[in-house]
């Protein structure tokens, strides 16, 4: 995986950032993806910005509701806001193109933006390897939430919950009565473009569906003909095609896409839970920040570990070398190679966690000078002695 973006600047030079898995954890990390559909507005958006977890945002979705930790856009930058751009908070993350564009209702270009990086597209991408490890660049398949999945899973997320992605849209109760005056039924899961083809084999055109309401397309504050929305429809079903027959792909890569939306398309294809009960898993995986106590934490001494936990010992990886350990600089500034911890017993020391010099280059020095036990527990004694430079030196 190239995790490779780039920050580009208006003389258009580069300087090139990797951000491979820089967000995964021990268990999978996990980001909740915000689509522009009209059901957001019915989510529990309050329960979604507290979790514990961050939030992305596409083009104009989550405006007026919520703000996002990551933003992405297909899009010219024209169309979208000067307070995603210059929010230092949010990081952007947008294609090299839209570098030069101006930032909306300002006189700085986008890649004046703080938090802003871009990257290359690739066009060549098919469903078997949309996502790997091997991949250069950022899926191209002219949307902005198969974008999004691809940024998320190189930034290092595995697990994605999608809300207000309804993949669909649907004609209006409205218009729905007025087709079956006309002798139409509206099949409950048919593409509006089958509806409106329907209606016109008994003269019912649009704009006498247009006349009576208007679908909804958005959660925000914006509108389309209603041909316009069938077109857009089109493209909504093509991706969740897309994503369908990803899946495998998503599957080998650790992907888990997680659909929060009621009623979306992508529901045949993908789980579907309720937010309620999303929420109870994060808090379950990472933990509950509103119900975390405070009070005496500062006097907890020592690990807390889960109740029940058994004992736990650190150990090398099985054939590495006792020397093959972390460099650290000691507190005059020479190299000096420590394995264990200082603040054990003598006794407890085994015999292989040892203290050696380097040399002035750096090389391991000669076996035959690995000094002897009884040598490196008095320099350890001297060391305890002396801890406050230990910690200084980390």
């Amino acid at each position: 995986m190239s995790g490779k973006f780039y920050r580009i600047h208006t003389d258009r030079t580069e300087t090139v950032h990797s951000f491979e898995n820089i967000y995964s954890g021990p268990v999978e990390s996990s980001c909740w993806l915000l689509g522009g559909g009209p059901s957001l507005n019915e989510s529990d958006l309050q329960a979604i910005s507290q979790s514990p977890i961050p939030v992305m945002t596409i083009n104009l979705a989550g405006s007026h509701l919520i703000r996002p930790q990551f933003w992405t856009s297909y899009d010219p930058s024209a169309r979208f806001h000067r307070s995603i751009y210059l929010d230092p908070g949010i990081m952007k993350l947008v294609h090299r193109r839209r570098s030069m564009d101006i930032v909306p209702d300002s006189t700085f270009k986008v890649c004046d933006c703080p938090n802003t990086f871009f990257f290359d597209r690739d066009q060549d991408r098919g469903f078997a390897d949309f996502l790997s490890p091997s991949n250069e660049g950022v899926v191209d398949w002219a949307d902005s939430m198969v974008q999004s999945i691809d940024l998320l899973y190189q930034l290092g997320f595995r697990k994605i919950y999608l809300a207000g992605c309804e993949m669909k849209i649907h004609p209006t109760r409205e218009q729905i009565d007025l087709a079956r005056e006309h002798g139409v039924e509206c099949q409950g899961n048919s593409l509006l473009s089958d509806f409106l083809t329907a209606c016109h084999k008994v003269g019912l055109s649009n704009e006498k569906l247009e006349e009576v309401s208007s679908c909804e397309i958005y959660h925000f504050d914006e509108s389309k003909s209603l041909q316009a929305s069938a077109n857009t429809e089109q493209h909504y079903f093509r991706v969740s095609q897309y994503l369908r027959l990803s899946r495998r792909s998503m599957a080998i890569a650790g992907m888990q896409l997680i659909s929060v939306t009621p009623g979306s398309r992508l529901n045949d294809y993908f789980p579907f839970f309720s937010v309620e009960n999303v929420i109870k898993e994060i808090h379950g995986r990472v933990g509950d920040p509103l119900k975390e106590p405070v009070r005496g934490q500062y006097h907890v001494k020592g690990p807390r570990l889960p109740e029940g936990t058994g004992p736990m010992r650190d150990f090398r990886p099985h054939n590495w070398p006792v020397d093959r350990v972390k460099k650290n600089n000691d507190a005059n500034g020479e190299n000096k190679i420590f394995q264990g911890k200082m603040n054990r017993d003598d006794d407890d020391i085994p015999e292989e966690e040892i203290l050696i010099e380097q040399n002035e280059n750096g090389n391991q020095p000669d076996r035959n000078r690995v000094r002897s036990r009884v040598e490196i527990l008095n320099e350890l004694r001297e060391l305890k002695e002396h801890r406050g430079e230990i910690d200084e030196m980390g």
